[in-house]
């Protein structure tokens, strides 16, 4: 009925161009599948991309957003706004060589707003922004998917018709539920991909409405264009893939709106035919639109340029070891391996991992690998689709194909290695822009599918059953991604050779206190990765915390063997030498990891205590005092300094330290105990007093807090207090040092009083 209605009108040649009012095979004829209005279609997509993920809204803060979110500066209210533009991703400089030069201000932007809001670090609204972005998108993705497969045309009103209704609403269920978007949903630092892809799918919708008829009767407005590049800009300052839209804008353009054939100018091109000029390509406006994205895009990368610098991101050979592989042909073959492993997420998102790196895909290195048939399908599959988009007579199918191919590749180039080394091997999240096409491709596959198929529903039944299973996948790897545990764990069948992930898992265990098991996960680490200087460390540490000196010396000294700046490396190995009672290398090594990291205040703390135990006093104090100066809320240095100035009879300086400590750290109990010991010891019993019950108070279950306290109590001679807390400190821990002694010299002495008042 549309085109009946629009082949009414009998618009003019102008109109023409301007409604793409061709009389086009309808991708729907073929399509057995649901017809909805156009808002109960975007309802169901909603509602289904939804229920796909609901289940992630109150996981936690699980492997790169610690880095990204909870140790990120940038989202403090402390720090300026300002400092976004100039800080990476992750909230380190962009002039600093450590930096990843991942320049997504707008997206740390939203994260700063969350943690305003939610007034700290607590994910659940992190999580439920996800959750609507993605529902959002998969929402646009109805209005995009039946331009793309509909084509772009207008009522007499201006509205845009959907010439596809059926095909859309299935190629955008497709969408909303792969299971390979759960990553950038279920994973909070996803954000930088959703908001991308928001902005993203916005600049070509907005390009699109510079085609509707304005009352001037002109093709297109200028004003749409430059609207689209500006959205363009602003899903790059999402994520880098942004600026891709330009590219595909260029691409929609020639075909879509001028119908370019580009075989058919190639081959006049090589015949010399001047006729090519009529082929569309000089068509009024089209090259003026490409040379404003072309401009836009030349300018937004010139203004990135400028602001993160010339220097590439440093990667290290684990992150992407294909890249680092001086062969040419090695480098090739696996590039293309990776590309393969990446179609083959988006046909069959079964084996999903959080990290693809540390040899989970070990590099092909010969033509005799087994693994190069992958790369013979994808380029297979890849030429047909291409000669088909080429050479096909149906223009239809044609635009469909390089639409889709379009879509699939083009957004995915920033992550191939073809222009610069990326720092993952395969990273599912990238995939979330290209999986656009995918859905376009099989789409499209489904309708040929469909017109051979003599019974079309059971085609559809199928269709369905994918949906469903797809649903049910997304629905359990968004629990898996709900805490690191399992997340992490998830991945053990998937990369079983990822050095990675059994450090996480490792790292995991140690952190809720079972080092046992985690000292078995960091073993098969450095097994499978002898240079795994991270994991080293972490068993080393484990290691001299068992006790285990020599075999935590020896992991120690060969990960900053490896890795000399390592800086925590060379701490933990003075900490290490320091129980050893090797003294002079324990120092050291303090020094070498302060020469490598100047701002380190754990490693100012350690340097002190091995000075205090060398009775070297002022240098103890100096080392504390440089702790607490790099980080004021340095609890145990504060804490230490007190401890010394006291020890050494300097009460006043003891007492001047903590009242400092105590303003920048003013609940902290440790310190209020350790100056109300000061206190008493200078006989200000009240104010020590006090500062004992604000500290029992914070810390009940503490016996030496109720000794100290009845102490000062027998001291001033209140003796029935002296008598309770003694009793209190006794029952929390009977061994507690000195106290049944001061307890029973009490008793003796309410004994002495009691016969003298008798």
């Amino acid at each position: 009925q549309i085109f009946n209605q629009h082949n009414a009108e009998a618009p003019n040649l102008e109109q023409a161009f301007h409604r793409m009012a061709q009389i086009e095979p309808n991708l729907d004829h073929d399509v057995s599948w649901f017809l909805l209005p156009s808002y109960w279609a975007k309802m169901v997509v909603a509602l289904i991309s939804f229920l796909c993920f609901a289940n992630s809204y109150d996981g936690d803060f699980v492997f790169d957003d610690s880095e990204a979110i909870i140790n990120n500066k940038d989202l403090r209210a402390e720090t300026p706004l300002a400092d976004l533009w100039y800080h990476d991703f992750w909230g380190s400089k962009l002039s600093s060589n450590t930096s990843h030069k991942s320049y997504r201000p707008l997206t740390v932007l939203t994260f700063r707003i969350n943690y305003l809001f939610a007034g700290g670090f607590y994910p659940v609204g992190f999580h439920v922004i996800n959750i609507i972005l993605h529902c959002t998108i998969s929402v646009l993705m109805v209005d995009v998917f039946s331009i793309l497969l509909g084509g772009l045309q207008f009522s007499n009103k201006g509205r845009r018709l959907n010439l596809a209704p059926k095909s859309s609403l299935l190629a955008a269920l497709l969408f909303a539920v792969h299971p390979v978007h759960t990553e950038c949903v279920a994973g909070i630092v996803g954000r930088a991909d959703l908001l991308c892809a928001l902005f993203f799918l916005l600049s070509f919708l907005g390009y699109c409405k510079a085609f509707r008829e304005n009352k001037e009767g002109h093709t297109f407005s200028v004003f749409w264009v430059l609207v689209s590049v500006i959205l363009g800009a602003i899903a790059m300052l999402c994520k880098e893939q942004g600026i891709t839209i330009l590219g595909l804008n260029a691409v929609f353009d020639a075909l879509v709106i001028n119908k370019i054939n580009l075989l058919e100018i190639i081959r006049k091109l090589l015949y010399k035919d001047k006729s090519w000029e009529n082929a569309g390509l000089l068509k009024k406006g089209l090259l003026f639109r490409i040379t404003l994205l072309m401009c836009g895009g030349a300018g937004i990368l010139y203004i990135r340029w400028r602001i993160m610098g010339t220097g590439p991101p440093a990667f290290t050979e684990v992150d992407n070891p294909a890249s680092f592989a001086d062969s040419l042909f090695v480098r090739a073959i696996n590039y293309n391996y990776y590309y393969s492993l990446n179609a083959w997420l988006l046909l069959c998102p079964w084996w999903l991992c959080f990290d693809w790196s540390m040899g989970c895909i070990p590099l092909i290195k010969s033509v005799s690998d087994w693994r190069i048939i992958a790369l013979a399908a994808l380029w297979f599959c890849l030429i047909g689709l291409i000669c088909q988009a080429l050479c096909s007579e149906d223009s239809h199918k044609r635009r469909i194909l390089t639409l889709g191919l379009g879509f699939l590749i083009i957004p995915f180039l920033p992550a191939s290695n073809l222009f610069f080394r990326v720092g993952f091997v395969i990273a599912e999240r990238v995939i979330y822009l290209p999986s656009i096409g995918y859905c376009i491709l099989f789409t499209y596959g489904f309708s040929l599918l469909s017109k051979q198929a003599k019974k079309k529903k059971i085609l559809a039944v199928a269709v369905l059953g994918i949906l469903l299973i797809n649903v049910m996948r997304c629905a359990l790897r968004s629990s898996q991604w709900r805490s690191e545990e399992q997340l992490f764990r998830s991945a053990l069948s998937v990369c079983p050779l990822n050095a990675k992930v059994h450090y996480n898992v490792g790292k995991n265990l140690a952190d809720k206190g079972n080092q046992s098991a985690a000292i078995k996960y960091y073993r098969e680490a450095v097994r499978l990765n002898p240079k795994y200087v991270h994991a080293m460390n972490n068993l080393g540490n484990i290691l001299k915390e068992r006790n285990e000196l020599h075999e935590a010396e020896e992991l120690l000294s060969l990960a900053v063997q490896i890795q000399p700046d390592f800086a925590a490396a060379w701490m933990n190995l003075g900490i290490v030498q320091n129980s050893l009672r090797r003294f002079e290398e324990a120092e050291q090594s303090y020094w070498t990891a302060i020469k490598h990291r100047k701002k380190y205040p754990d490693c100012y703390y350690n340097l002190g205590r091995l000075y205090a135990d060398l009775n070297r006093h002022i240098d103890a104090l100096n080392a504390w005092r440089n702790a607490t100066v790099l980080k004021p809320e340095h609890s145990l240095a504060w804490n230490n300094m007190i401890i010394l100035l006291d020890n050494t009879g300097n009460l006043a300086q003891a007492e001047a330290v903590g009242r400092e400590a105590l303003e920048l750290i003013p609940n902290d109990h440790s310190l209020m105990f350790s100056l109300a010991n000061v206190l008493g010891k200078s006989q200000k019993y009240k104010e020590s007093e006090a500062l004992f019950l604000k500290a029992i108070k914070a810390n009940p279950n503490a016996a030496s807090y109720h000794g100290n306290l009845a102490v000062l109590y027998h001291r001033w001679g209140n003796l029935d207090l002296a008598k309770k807390h003694y009793e209190v400190s006794l029952k929390l821990d009977p061994m507690a040092p000195g106290t049944k002694e001061n307890y029973n010299l009490l008793r003796r002495k309410l004994e002495q009083l009691q016969k003298k008042g008798g």
